[in-house]
C-alpha cells in the first residue's frame, strides 16, 4: 500500500513566520508569551509549550506589565494594541500581511458606510481571532454572518458593505452575497438600485488549495486528512475532500486513525493531507503510522 503526503498541504505562510518568529525569540531563553494559541493545531501547540511558549488570554495580558507578548497570525483588535501601550507591553506582532490589509480595508469601508447610514457585514465565523480582530476595526458595529440563519441581523433597506474572512471558501462567499443580493432586491423592490459593496478578502493561498486537493483526494482509494480540532479552515478543506472521495477521514493525530479504514483488501493508495495550521512534521507522523499498520496488522494492507 502506497502512502503519499499532499506536498502542498501544511502551514500557511501567514503561520510560518507567527512560529518562527516565537521560536526565535525562544532560542534567546527569554520566556515568550501568546496571546491565544499561535496555530489552530493542539499538537503544534503543545511542541511550542514544551519549548516554553505560554499562551495568555486577554484577561491575563490585562493584568502583565512589561513584558513581550506575540502577536499571533489571525491578527488583533485596535484595544489590544492599547492594552499593551498602557501595560509597557512589547508586541512581537507576526500578524499576517493578508489579515492587516483586509482590517485597514474593513476600516476604511466602516468609515464610507457610517457616511450614508450603511451597514459592514463579514462573513466569518463567530468568535474566530480574526474576525474578532476585524470587528474591532468597526467599534464593534459590524455584522458578522457564518450561514444563512444569520443574514435576519442584517437591514435590507441600507446599504451594504461586504467582505469576508480570509480563510472562508470562494464558493461559500459567492452563495452569500447571492443570497444578500436577493433579499434587498426584495425588500426594497425590483426597480431599485441596490447599494452593496463585495470585496474580494479571501486568501488565495488558502482558496487556490481547493482545487488542488480535489485532484489529490480523487487520486487515492482514502484519504486521511490531518487538522486541530479548532481549525474551521480545517473543517472546510476536509469537506473538500469528502465531497470527492467519501472515503475521506478528518484526524487530530495518529490515536484518531483507524486500521479498518484500509483493511478491506481495496486500499491501494492512500492520501494524506492538512489544513493551513497542520505541521508537516504531523503528517509525516500520520504516514509512518498508516505505514506501520499496513505492516502490523494486517498483511493484505502491505
Amino acid at each position: 500500500m502506497k502512502v503519499e503526503i499532499d506536498k502542498k498541504s501544511g502551514f500557511c505562510f501567514g503561520v510560518v513566520y507567527a512560529i518562527e518568529k516565537a521560536e526565535q525569540e525562544l532560542k534567546k531563553g527569554n520566556p515568550v508569551y501568546c496571546l491565544g494559541d499561535i496555530v489552530h493545531n493542539e499538537a503544534e501547540v503543545e511542541r511550542l509549550r514544551q519549548l516554553g511558549l505560554q499562551t495568555i488570554d486577554h484577561e491575563q495580558l490585562a493584568q502583565m506589565r512589561d513584558c513581550k507578548v506575540l502577536i499571533r497570525a489571525h491578527g488583533e483588535p485596535p484595544s489590544t494594541y492599547q492594552t499593551a501601550l498602557a501595560n509597557n507591553i512589547q508586541l512581537m506582532d507576526a500578524s499576517c500581511p493578508v489579515v492587516l490589509k483586509l482590517q485597514n480595508d474593513v476600516r476604511k469601508g466602516f468609515e464610507e458606510a457610517k457616511k450614508i447610514q450603511g451597514q459592514v457585514v463579514i462573513y466569518g465565523k463567530h468568535g474566530h481571532a480574526e474576525v474578532t480582530g476585524l470587528v474591532g476595526q468597526t467599534d464593534g458595529e459590524a455584522i458578522v454572518i457564518s450561514s444563512v440563519e444569520d443574514l435576519d441581523k442584517i437591514d435590507f433597506t441600507k446599504p451594504i458593505n461586504l467582505f469576508s474572512q480570509t480563510t472562508k471558501s470562494l464558493r461559500g462567499y459567492a452563495k452569500m452575497t447571492e443570497e444578500i443580493e436577493r433579499r434587498m432586491q426584495e425588500a426594497q423592490g425590483t426597480d431599485a438600485k441596490i447599494q452593496i459593496i463585495t470585496n474580494d478578502t479571501i486568501c488565495r493561498q488558502v482558496s487556490h488549495r481547493e482545487p488542488g486537493l480535489q485532484k489529490f483526494a480523487a487520486q487515492h482509494d482514502v484519504i486521511v486528512f490531518v487538522s486541530g480540532k479548532k481549525s474551521s479552515n480545517g473543517k472546510s478543506l476536509h469537506q473538500v475532500c469528502e465531497s470527492v472521495n467519501p472515503r475521506s477521514y478528518l484526524v487530530a493525530d495518529v490515536d484518531e486513525v483507524l486500521s479498518e479504514w484500509f483493511a478491506d483488501g481495496n486500499v491501494n493508495t492512500v492520501g494524506v493531507c492538512g489544513a493551513t495550521s497542520t505541521p508537516m512534521w504531523l503528517m509525516e507522523k500520520v504516514r509512518d503510522h498508516i505505514e506501520q499498520l499496513a505492516q502490523e496488522y494486517s498483511p493484505a494492507m502491505a
